[in-house]
């Protein structure tokens, strides 16, 4: 019995043994459950694999020790010949026997618990570390699973909609911040010199930005009741308006929204007019963003500079201009009224359409508005009503046309195109607009005389030789006159000045020692050139004058002495001081020879301006300048003309002596000199002035020209045709440009004293012999007084024997003819 209880007990044990050693494989089993239970993340994948790692290194150590321990254990059964799971011998021989195994198991259970003790323990810890918790079993109870499953739902719809949220209202959102900070664009504006607006320049939206202290009360008022109603009480959007514009799209209208002017803005600035929700979205999003880093007067000046009142304008300021001609700040409350209208629908409201009575049904329902928000009276709307409006109805687009395209060009190379359509310039100009449109109107009246001459273009060029100042520039009779290239700006393009150039080759001369009483021969004179033909000059009249001074041959524009003084001084010499003095059209020096002196060498009127202006201030030249002031939109100046405002930096290098200078000047402003030629009252004198004046006509017959200034005015005229046709023989410096350049002139001596030219430093008069220009004797016919640098006056009279034998020989072929 004592051996049947025995081996039940070592049954008993045995059951044991086997049960706790499937517990051994439990751990691969757990891991995998925690593995499935852990959280997804990527940040925790690493570390479940170390920990796997972990646990699969300990589970192949227990599994080594177990395996020894069973097998020592059946090494023992073996021993004992007592076979697994069969009946054991009830023999009391191997109940001792028995007993060890008995013995030797428990030792063996011990061992083994203990390994799983200490390998539960440190899986424990290694979850512990990782902050990784043993995963509960998936709920049972049917409740607790469908709460399991639908906060897995919520957790996914959740994700969805943060996506989608963020790609509809977040993704590539702009920047409330760029309200202020993104450039708008900005219309350049071009003034004359007292603000009067010349022209607008733009790219594709007019705009003049305003500051809203400078915009009419009722304006503002307008706005707000008209566009917003709640603009100071909400903040960046209206539910009222919101669920209106709801109930229209769902209705099946198109999708619209009710937006304020913070919303309106938003759009217009920062988003496009695509009609969706996700722009709505967006838009609100921002509007709400834009309340909190804006103040609303703020957010009122961004909105009245930003919106579209008609056409390519944009903003309250160009509104005003466009509609009434006035500025923003002194709008009348009916002007108001309608303006305030306009935003809404411009095409449909504006009073120049086809139903213009749109436009003040739009104005009364303003008004209204106004009334019903407490902004005015009832009252106050009838007399709006009741305002009869003056519209703006024949805009002038641009003024000064040729003049202010030079600008532009002028412009456009300093800044560039990009700054000067959209930068907002505001360039003050030196042109005076009320001579300009006297001057315009001179030559297109003369011109209109001249068509029987074969003359169908004239130009005009005002200066101050003192500063460069261009106070009118007539580039043409007619800018419209599309037929005669009338848009082509004369002043500024090449032409042949004729004999207007050979003040030039008498000022190098006279800066190499030549003086006014200097002699030359008129008489005929054939030029061998190589590779030329033989070179002849004539003079205009045909005739020959024999000795004549330097004075003389000038004032007459003789053509022979002319050449003869060039021939003389060099070629090279003539270009070099040309250029010094202003002329930029004589770079290729391989074309020009002696008919240089003639007008052979092609100018600008322009040009020509800065050489008479070296002689008016002598010797110094000033290079014209149609600008005053140029600022931008910020009122940051970006250049001053520090010359014409300040009377300062003016003059650079002395390029002409100042005694050459005069003599040139003294010369031009003789009347009696030139009467040989032109008549003692021609055009070319204004009585009770001292003005210098020189024409020239080419010998084609292409461009006939007139210049002449006091200290300082200046101008130039130019008589012609642009398809360079040949005018009329009969034409002349004084039939030509000379009539258009004695109106001009006598505009701006109308109120001034006589004037005088100032004298240099050691000039002295002398009297001379006209004839010889020499001391005078008692022989000499004509005596005059002329004016000499102090050192290179005569020294010796004339002969009376030279001028005996001159009256004879003129006698003798008296008697043979």
């Amino acid at each position: 019995m004592a051996t049947k209880r025995k081996y039940k007990i070592l049954k008993k044990n045995k059951s044991k043994q086997e049960k706790n050693v499937l517990v051994v494989n439990q751990p691969v089993k757990k891991l995998k459950e925690i593995k499935r239970g852990r959280p997804k993340l990527a940040f925790h994948i690493k570390c479940q694999r170390t920990v796997k790692k972990y646990f699969l290194s300990i589970d192949k150590k227990i599994n080594k020790s177990i395996k020894k321990l069973n097998y020592q254990y059946i090494s023992i059964l073996k021993f004992l010949k007592i076979k697994k799971g069969r009946g054991r011998k009830k023999l009391a021989f191997y109940i001792k026997w028995q007993r060890l195994v008995l013995d030797n198991h428990e030792t063996f259970l011990k061992n083994k618990n203990r390994f799983i003790k200490k390998y539960h323990f440190r899986k424990q810890q290694v979850l512990k570390f990782f902050h990784l918790n043993k995963r509960v079993g998936r709920p049972k109870n049917k409740v607790l699973r469908f709460t399991y499953f639908f906060s897995i739902f919520l957790t996914i719809c959740f994700l969805a909609f943060t996506y989608f949220s963020y790609d509809i209202a977040i993704k590539d959102l702009p920047s409330p911040t760029d309200l202020s900070n993104k450039e708008q664009n900005v219309t350049t504006r071009i003034l004359d010199r007292d603000g009067n607006l010349l022209y607008r320049i733009y790219e594709d939206e007019n705009r003049t930005l305003v500051s809203l202290p400078m915009v009419s009360q009722y304006l503002k008022d307008a706005t707000v009741a008209i566009e917003d109603q709640q603009f100071y009480k909400h903040f960046g959007f209206s539910f009222k308006g919101i669920f209106r514009a709801l109930l229209k799209n769902f209705s099946g209208e198109t999708v619209q929204g009710g937006s304020t002017i913070t919303q309106q803005l938003i759009k217009n600035r920062l988003l496009n007019n695509e009609k969706t929700y996700r722009r709505k979205i967006r838009e609100l999003l921002l509007s709400l963003i834009a309340e909190r880093i804006y103040s609303k007067d703020q957010i009122l000046e961004m909105y009245l500079n930003t919106v579209a009142y008609g056409g390519s304008t944009y903003g309250i300021e160009e509104a005003s201009w466009r509609y009434f001609n006035k500025s923003s700040a002194n709008l009348s409350l009916g002007e108001a009224a309608l303006l305030a209208g306009l935003p809404q629908a411009p095409s449909t409201y504006t009073p120049f359409g086809s139903n213009p009575e749109l436009a003040y049904t739009r104005q009364a329902e303003v008004l209204r508005r106004m009334v019903e928000d407490g902004y005015i009276s009832q009252l106050q709307a009838d007399q709006a009503k009741q305002e009869k409006l003056v519209f703006n109805q024949d805009r002038i687009d641009i003024q000064a046309p040729h003049f202010v395209m030079y600008v532009r060009k002028l412009l456009a190379e300093k800044y560039g195109e990009d700054v000067l359509s959209k930068g907002g310039l505001e360039v003050r100009t030196t042109l005076d607009l009320s001579l300009q449109n006297q001057a315009q109107t001179i030559v297109s009246n003369e011109i209109s005389k001249l068509t029987s001459f074969q003359i169908s273009n004239g130009a005009a060029l005002v200066t101050n030789p003192k500063t460069g100042e261009i106070l009118a520039m007539v580039g043409g009779a007619d800018y419209y006159d599309f037929i005669h290239d009338g848009q082509v700006n004369v002043t500024i393009r090449p032409r042949q000045p004729g004999s207007s150039i050979k003040p030039l080759t008498y000022a190098t001369a006279f800066e190499q020692g030549k003086t006014a009483a200097s002699t030359i021969e008129d008489s005929p004179v054939i030029y061998q050139i190589p590779g030329s033909k033989p070179y002849a000059p004539k003079n205009y009249d045909g005739k020959f004058h024999g000795k004549v001074t330097l004075r003389d041959a000038l004032a007459s524009s003789y053509n022979i002495p002319a050449v003869k003084l060039l021939a003389e001084l060099g070629v090279k010499n003539l270009i070099d001081k040309g250029e010094a003095l202003g002329i930029s059209t004589w770079q290729d020096r391989s074309r020009f020879g002696l008919s240089l002196t003639l007008g052979a060498g092609e100018v600008l009127m322009t040009d020509m301006a800065e050489l008479y202006s070296s002689f008016a201030n002598l010797g110094y030249p000033v290079s014209v300048n149609p600008f005053l002031e140029i600022s931008n939109y910020k009122g940051e100046i970006l250049y001053r003309n520090s010359c014409a405002l300040d009377s300062d930096n003016c003059y650079e290098d002395l390029e002409l002596s100042p005694k050459a200078a005069y003599l040139v000047t003294d010369i031009l402003s003789d009347n009696k000199a030139r009467s040989a030629a032109f008549g003692a009252f021609s055009v070319l004198n204004i009585p009770l002035q001292q003005v210098a004046v020189k024409t020239g006509t080419t010998n084609s017959m292409k461009d006939n020209w007139t210049i002449g200034y006091i200290s300082d005015r200046l101008v130039a005229t130019w008589v012609g045709n642009n398809d360079n046709t040949p005018m009329s023989y009969v034409a002349s410096g004084i039939t030509g440009a000379s009539p258009i350049w004695n109106k001009i002139m006598l505009l701006l001596l109308d109120d001034k004293s006589p004037h005088k030219f100032a004298v240099p430093e050691n000039m002295i008069k002398v009297k001379i012999c006209a004839s010889t220009g020499t001391l005078p004797c008692s022989a000499c016919p004509r005596i005059s007084e002329e004016i000499f640098v102090k050192g290179t006056e005569p020294q010796k009279a004339c002969n009376d024997q030279y001028f005996i034998d001159l009256k004879t020989a003129e006698n003798s072929v008296g008697q043979v003819l």
